[in-house]
């Protein structure tokens, strides 16, 4: 995270994102949950504007792309919104599902 948010992003346009993605299971893990905070923590006091954070596993993301029908109320962070998974562009969906996801 410190490197993250090294740069002076004061100087860009607009600003800029973190896109981050989790696994759910980091969530019901206090201790992991906890490190998680600390990390956000650490990203905004060295200047970092904005975190977005998907916490859907891979698996879940490739179900809902073979069997929309199934998943119509699934919403996962883009880039600067939240949109329904199973509306989104097919790029865009195989964009999310390979972001790293971090446990």
């Amino acid at each position: 995270m410190q490197s993250l948010a090294k740069p002076d992003y004061t100087r860009v346009s607009c600003g800029t994102v973190l896109n981050q993605k989790y696994s759910p299971v980091l969530f019901s893990d206090p201790l992991k949950r906890a490190s998680l905070l600390a990390l956000i923590k650490v990203y905004f006091q060295k200047g970092g504007q904005e975190i977005q954070i998907n916490a859907v596993s891979r698996e879940l993301l490739a179900e809902a792309m073979e069997q929309p029908e199934k998943y119509q109320d699934l919403v996962v962070r883009v880039s600067g919104f939240s949109a329904y998974f199973t509306h989104l562009d097919r790029r865009v969906q195989l964009d999310i599902l390979e972001r790293t996801e971090h446990g």
